[in-house]
């Protein structure tokens, strides 16, 4: 039976274009029905097709019509089966993350690439830091703090100086912003299993707002995240070209 591609793109005009060049070429179905997604944008895009599609069985095959485009394939037109067909799979979990705000309500969110916590005022954050239950840091203050997943490690991790992490490791990278006191700190290595919260100190005078790949959450109090196991997102890339082998190739630029 030939592949039912369900193909989504940006509102960028050069992502609309390529859409309708492809369904003209490859046809179109509804995702729910679909053995594959092509997702036509940029690594935004290429994030928010991950989690609109979560709850579907086909795997996501992106095609940069964007920026940078880390998590993407080089766009074709004229061989788009075959490379479906030899693509590369790369299973990755996200992360959830809980905020409780000043008003005692808790947001949710998952993240694919990180959950970070950034000042929301014209002072830098003061942030408590516990790991598994523990005391971990009485008091970072910073512009902000991440969690970052091994496929998140080289987007807002990377640049702020945190480290890249192979694809299949089992930690975390937790990574300070600007951090001031201690200064310097580099941030730390954890376990994937680890479960990290992140109190805001002085609220009033140093708000801070929380975010999940993009999606913001403000006047938060409390932060807690950890991986989030049963939910799996898979990942197309051509042969050659995976996440393993770009983040090897992102230390060597």
């Amino acid at each position: 039976m030939p592949l039912k591609i369900a193909f989504t793109a940006s509102r960028a005009t050069v992502a609309q274009t390529a859409r309708a060049a492809l369904i003209g070429r490859y046809g179109d179905v509804p995702m729910e029905e679909a053995d594959v997604i092509v997702a036509l944008g940029g690594d935004g895009f290429m994030l928010q097709t991950l989690h609109d599609t979560q709850e579907l069985a086909a795997p996501v095959y992106g095609m940069n019509r964007g920026t940078i485009g880390f998590l993407m394939n080089a766009y074709g037109e004229s061989d788009l089966v075959e490379r479906l067909e030899a693509a590369e799979r790369a299973v990755i979990n996200p992360l959830i993350m809980r905020a409780t705000h000043v008003n005692g309500t808790v947001s949710e969110a998952l993240a694919i690439n990180e959950v970070s916590l950034l000042r929301a005022g014209p002072q830098a954050a003061k942030l408590q830091i516990t790991v598994d239950g523990r005391l971990r840091m009485q008091e970072l203050v910073c512009d902000g703090a991440l969690l970052a997943t091994p496929a998140g490690s080289t987007a807002y991790n990377y640049s702020a100086h945190g480290p890249i992490l192979p694809i299949g490791a089992e930690v975390l990278a937790l990574t300070a912003m600007a951090a001031f006191r201690p200064r310097r700190w580099r941030g730390a290595l954890l376990p994937i299993t680890a479960k990290v919260r992140f109190d805001v100190l002085e609220q009033d005078k140093r708000p801070v707002m929380a975010d999940a790949d993009g999606t913001s959450y403000r006047d938060v109090v409390s932060v807690e995240i950890e991986s989030e196991p049963s939910v799996e997102h898979t990942i197309l890339f051509d042969p050659g070209h995976g996440l393993e082998e770009r983040l090897i190739s992102e230390q060597f630029n």
